[in-house]
């Protein structure tokens, strides 16, 4: 089995649909070269000074990572709030919330030498699964060009058909794209980062986008700072959180959307 690549100009009601039935699929060339190029120099000290923080079994020992993207690229919010994205997003959850929000956000440089990384779905980290439902749904942004050489993603296909236990040996492939292009994959599919065979580092830019009622998976009131994310246009605050979920959850006396209420 493989993935289905795009062009750019491809509806996002195809991309929707190869996503159902694949778990993952590429659009090419998504966004200009140059506007990867400026999100990596503004992550580059970051990686620098912090990429080895979480370094272990599960992240490796040759792969550096920073997170609080917001905080440290503004580049990012055009990756982050791109309308493919949000035009994925629309479709894969708000037939199941009132609204979305970014689960996480998260930078990662595979350095020469480093292995495979374990295959893994993103929503794990909610203890459930919902038939028809769907979590969560990541977008990888290649901020280099992703080769089979230098660790491009790998992914099982249809693994979201199936629970992962019931998964043997499941066979991955990888989904080489270049600089710019978009990988997308549904939270319940089975993915990770390759093995970095060649002589040059390998940067993306991971973002997931998860279900309103959910807890977001990085604490983004804490990593970004208050006046920073007021700095942003209104739709990047309320993928932070700053939007409430109905009535129930997260509502906050002043909210512009009406839901605050004093009982």
């Amino acid at each position: 089995m493989d993935i289905e690549y795009f062009d750019r100009d491809t509806p996002s009601e195809d991309v929707v649909a190869a996503l159902h039935r694949d778990g993952a699929a590429v659009v090419r060339d998504q966004l200009d070269r140059e506007l990867a190029d400026a999100v990596l120099a503004e992550l580059r000290p970051h990686f620098d000074k912090e990429g080895r923080l979480t370094e272990g079994d599960f992240n490796g020992y040759k792969t550096l990572r920073t997170s609080g993207i917001l905080a440290r690229s503004r580049t990012s919010a055009a990756l982050i709030g791109h309308r493919r994205v949000m035009e994925i997003a629309d479709a894969l959850l708000l037939p199941h919330c009132i609204n979305y929000q970014l689960g996480s956000a998260t930078a990662i440089e595979i350095l020469p030498g480093e292995r495979d990384q374990l295959l893994h779905t993103d929503d794990g980290i909610y203890p459930m699964r919902m038939p028809g439902i769907q979590l969560q749904v990541s977008a990888m942004w290649p901020l280099v060009d992703f080769t089979s050489e230098n660790g491009a993603t790998r992914v099982v296909p249809r693994s979201h058909l199936t629970r992962e236990p019931a998964m043997e040996k499941p066979e991955a492939i990888q989904a080489p794209m270049s600089k710019g292009s978009v990988l997308f994959y549904l939270g319940s599919t089975l993915h990770g980062g390759g093995a970095n065979r060649s002589a040059a580092p390998r940067a993306g830019l991971i973002n997931t986008y998860s279900l309103g009622w959910l807890r977001a998976e990085e604490n983004h009131f804490l990593m970004v700072p208050r006046e920073v994310a007021d700095s942003y246009p209104d739709p990047i605050r309320r993928l932070l959180g700053y939007q409430s979920h109905g009535r129930l959850i997260g509502a906050y006396q002043g909210d512009p959307d009406g839901h605050w209420r004093a009982e």
